[in-house]
């Protein structure tokens, strides 16, 4: 097997997109669950840039008969999963803000209160 400059750089670079996004984890700046997915993404890339004959498999899974229509279908599945995903985390951290703004609203208003009791 002759290895393409692709077949050597790719690899190379999810090595490193990996070993980034384990320092982020490390110093608490992202979650495990996002080191797990960035791993299984760029570890994905990687072996599929070794091994592309292995498309085959994701074709016959798909049922689809084109490995490269097979990859746009399965990314774009996995696109509207992580756009769910990010939307419903937005609704929470909008839920928070709120929670958070409405209670110091109520204790500016109970201090303004007793401001105005002397």
């Amino acid at each position: 097997m002759t290895l393409t400059p692709y077949q050597i750089v790719v690899p190379a670079i999810s090595l490193l997109l990996i070993a980034y996004a384990w320092s982020l984890v490390m110093r608490q700046r992202k979650t495990i669950w996002e080191g797990v997915l960035w791993t299984i993404f760029w570890g994905a890339v990687g072996y599929l840039s070794m091994f592309p004959a292995e498309l085959r498999y994701l074709s016959e899974l798909t049922g689809i008969k084109r490995n490269e229509t097979a990859v746009t279908v399965t990314a774009v599945g996995v696109l509207f999963f992580i756009v769910f995903y990010l939307v419903v985390r937005i609704e929470e951290l909008s839920q928070r803000l709120t929670k958070i703004v409405r209670n110091d609203a109520l204790r500016n208003a109970d201090l303004k209160d007793q401001r105005d009791d002397r």
